[in-house]
């Protein structure tokens, strides 16, 4: 191996090797070695094309009070980031990884070394080593643990000979087909080199749809991404930090990233209450719908380039507030996914962004025009307190405008509201439906009811036209 790029700490150091070869980019220098067979050199300069070919592939897998998401690229390279915890040994995901039929991991990033994230490390490069094509390279923040797990992963690194680079912000990660940027841990590192504080930060492009995950990232590493990037954080799906801890995706980072969407990653009965109260508040004053492998359980997350389709082993709340409303799904559970939800690339306010309902699936719509964008059925607070923070957003999904006056909107138990004459909805436009009071405007119409529509524990959107023709059902 070649000599480190820069002075690790402790045992680490004598593994890594220069950075540059292969799929690696280090500080955005590009040492000029060969390629590996893995991925295809290119231009540390080479921009974003504004399109994008393929289909990208994001997998949170459920394994319980840990993380471990498998990224397959729209030209078959695979990233694994992370692998579990070292309760069982990289279990779940080499399961995982088996049902897909993966036969290599081209890039393994290790988002920092605590043992509920490298408890598989071990096993997945014995695997991939002895038994399939391999591990193209494995990225590590460069910080130690005085952990047998951590000594295991380091011993499977050597006796296996597998390239192991020290990554830190400014490299870049070369994964085929899309742009994958490095935006942290900084040198010097934060915090006397803490290790969630220090977490490998990777933001992932695919035409205009993107990818943030930032690790075990607290409160010290989400201000320095904030204040040195601000808006480049923006992603359409923001991977929860730190398990949904309090400590962790502030309102200050999910103002900079403004995420279509959320994924959470831990266990249904955490001993540590991830994810928290604190957070879940936070994304529901936001609207941000949220999946919580807890009770979604594989969530598989597929970008066109243009907009992010969710498919879940379970329907389940994805109202913040909601998400315990769901039934737990243990992890290994082998059950396929469906989809559940997609969500377009751009930019606020966030109901330009389509999103299915909590977990619902269509029961009729034959308009094809009118869609549920989002059912906030549980309003923050006691509903009672709050009636117009309990809604619906319906947005036009067609090229021409939609004549919605005299359209009924009906719950389950029967209760209507009636769009007043002369309403329109131009292309991609929405209309928010408020249960209180209040002056309509185009974009907000007030139901006037008295008390809560919506059910909390489920319910039934049904949309006729002015002669009485169902356009539109949705249940959640």
């Amino acid at each position: 191996m070649g000599q480190s790029r820069r002075a690790a700490p402790l045992v680490v150091a004598a593994l890594l090797v220069l950075a540059g070869c292969g799929g690696f980019v280090a500080d955005g220098v590009d040492s000029g070695s060969a390629p590996s067979t893995a991925t295809e050199a290119v231009p540390t300069d080479a921009s974003t094309p504004s399109g994008a070919n393929g289909t990208l592939a994001v997998h949170f897998i459920n394994v319980g009070q840990s993380v471990a998401t498998l990224l397959v690229s729209p030209e078959g390279e695979t990233m694994l980031i992370d692998s579990g915890d070292f309760t069982d040994d990289g279990e779940y995901v080499l399961q995982y990884l088996d049902r897909l039929g993966i036969e290599r991991i081209d890039h393994f990033v290790v988002s920092h070394n605590d043992a509920d994230h490298i408890g598989g490390n071990a096993a997945v490069i014995r695997h991939y080593e002895t038994e399939a094509d391999g591990v193209g390279a494995v990225y590590d923040p460069g910080i130690a643990a005085s952990t047998r797990t951590y000594e295991r992963y380091l011993d499977a690194v050597e006796t296996h000979d597998v390239t192991l680079y020290e990554t830190r912000e400014g490299d870049r990660i070369r994964f085929a087909g899309v742009e994958t940027t490095v935006l942290g841990p900084p040198e010097p590192y934060l915090e006397s080199a803490a290790r969630n504080e220090n977490s490998i930060v990777l933001r992932i492009e695919h035409g205009e749809t993107s990818f943030l995950f930032t690790g075990d990232a607290e409160d010290d590493q989400e201000r320095y991404l904030v204040e040195t990037y601000g808006s480049e954080l923006g992603a359409t799906v923001l991977k929860a930090g730190h398990h949904g801890s309090a400590s962790s995706t502030s309102g200050a980072l999910l103002d900079a990233a403004d995420p279509r969407t959320v994924v959470v990653s831990s266990a249904y009965d955490s001993q540590y209450g991830h994810p928290s109260n604190e957070t879940l508040a936070r994304l529901a004053a936001r609207s941000v719908p949220t999946y919580w492998t807890a009770t979604h359980g594989d969530t598989v997350l597929t970008s066109d380039g243009t907009a992010v389709t969710v498919s879940t082993q379970r329907a389940a709340p994805t109202d913040p507030l909601s998400l315990r409303a769901g039934d737990p799904i243990a992890p290994g559970t082998t059950d396929p996914v469906s989809e559940r939800a997609t969500y377009r690339a751009g930019s606020s306010p966030r109901t330009d962004t389509p999103v299915v309902t909590d977990g619902g699936t269509p029961t009729g719509n034959t308009s094809g025009d009118l869609v549920v964008d989002l059912i906030r059925a549980d309003a923050a607070g006691d509903d009672r307190d709050n009636l117009n923070d309990e809604y619906v957003v319906f947005r036009n999904a067609g090229a021409a405008p939609l004549a919605i006056g005299g359209w009924t909107v009906t719950d389950e138990s029967g209760r209507t509201y009636v769009f007043p004459e002369g309403a329109t909805l131009g292309p991609d436009e929405t209309v928010t439906l408020h249960t209180g009071s209040g002056t309509d405007t185009d974009t907000d119409r007030y139901w006037g009811a008295g008390r809560p529509i919506w059910n909390n524990g489920g319910d039934t959107v049904t949309v006729t036209d002015a002669d009485n023709e169902t356009v539109l059902e949705r249940s959640y």
